[in-house]
This record gives structure tokens, sequence and C-alpha cells, in this order.
């Protein structure tokens, strides 16, 4: 490959590498562990690793998963000449999802 292009396939690998360890990272921010996140979850401890080997996940999986580990989730999207919103209830059991504009 030309150097380039084997400059660009390696930072993507390192990316897809951060968002594969974003969730165990995240559980260890929290001083959680997995047995601990099984737990609240209702499942079994392989369950937890699944998860945080998974490289795409449910909104509601991901939701669970950082309330487990005591946080909320907020979701930020921005667009063209509308500004930035937060997205919260996203994921919930009644589907109810509240957008606020960010100042």
């Amino acid at each position: 490959l030309p150097e380039a292009d084997r400059v660009a396939v390696e930072a993507r690998a390192a990316a897809l590498s951060a968002e594969i360890e974003g969730l165990k990272a995240l559980r260890k921010l929290a001083h959680r562990s997995q047995e601990q996140i099984a737990q609240s979850l209702g499942v079994k401890q392989p369950a937890v690793v699944k998860m945080e080997r998974q490289t795409d996940l449910y909104l509601s999986t991901l939701r669970r998963f950082v309330e487990a580990a005591g946080g909320t989730l907020e979701l930020r999207v921005e667009l063209p000449g509308a500004g930035a919103f937060v997205l919260t209830g996203l994921g919930s059991a009644d589907g109810e999802i509240d957008a606020h504009l960010v100042a």
C-alpha cells in the first residue's frame, strides 16, 4: 500500500479499536466490575463481556449499560442551520424522546 493509504488504514483501525474499548472504559471509569454491571442488568457476566466487545449496539442496550454504570445517556445532534440539540430518553421503554436546544 502507498504510505498515505497505510496511514489512513491504521488510523481507522485505531478508531475502531477505541470504539470497541468504549464500554469497557466507561465501566472502569465508573469503578464497576463486569459482575456488578451484569447484576444491575439482570444478566450473567459473559453477557457483559459480549456487550463490551460489540461494535454496534442498540440505543436501548447502550442506555441500560450506561445506567448500570450509574450514568445517564444523552445524544448530541448538530444540524446545519438548526443548531445543536441534546436528545434524552433514547432507548427507553416508553419510547419518549425529548429534544432540547443547546445554547
